[in-house]
């Protein structure tokens, strides 16, 4: 038990560091208080790796990192500096994502023995768990803004959906692919470790 929550607990820094990498990468979108980065990939990929507790974690170190400073929101900002941003909610709303898509596809997904099967589900999780995102997001940008549900949906959410789809299909074909690297990687540590023990 031991190990493997230390494998978990790895996977969940690596997942964390991976989006700290992604998400200061930016372009201005037409609307310019919502940048188009690579975050919501990192934490597509996170909720599919992960276990729940550590997908939300994964997250949550995140959030933690670039609220103490460290450059790791859209554009390279970091600190508390983000609360003024109208897209903050988008970010606090990864952990959601990666918590719902992480819950979904360990309870319908990981255990199905096709490819397509895992496909399948994860891409469905991937689906919610972006919706909840764009609803924490939306709320919070129509709050600070003072906008109507259509102008936000309009600037906020419709034009980002075809990169979003992308995303979706990417990370659905990578991350069975993944799992079954790390899988056999964490079997063959643990085997050679308890190979050692033996006298």
């Amino acid at each position: 038990m031991k190990q493997k929550q230390i494998y978990n607990m790895v996977l969940c820094a690596l997942c964390a560091a991976l989006t700290c990498v992604l998400a200061p990468l930016s372009v201005p979108s037409y609307n310019p208080d919502v940048p188009i980065s690579l975050s919501t990939f990192a934490v597509m990929l996170s909720g599919a790796l992960l276990t729940p507790r550590y997908a939300f974690l994964s997250q949550v170190l995140y959030v933690l990192l670039g609220l103490a400073g460290l450059p790791v929101f859209a554009g390279f900002v970091g600190g508390a500096a983000i609360f003024a941003r109208p897209s903050a909610g988008y970010v606090f709303g990864y952990i959601l994502m990666a918590w719902v898509e992480s819950l979904l596809f360990c309870a319908f997904g990981k255990q199905r023995k096709t490819l397509k099967g895992q496909m399948g589900v994860l891409v469905l999780a991937m689906i919610a768990g972006v919706l909840v995102c764009y609803v924490v997001g939306t709320i919070w940008f129509m709050a600070a803004m003072g906008m109507p549900l259509w102008s936000a949906l309009v600037l906020c959410v419709i034009p980002f959906l075809p990169g979003d789809g992308i995303k979706i299909a990417v990370t659905a074909l990578a991350a069975p692919q993944l799992l079954r690297a790390f899988r056999a990687l964490e079997n063959k540590a643990f085997s050679q470790k308890d190979l050692s023990r033996e006298p």
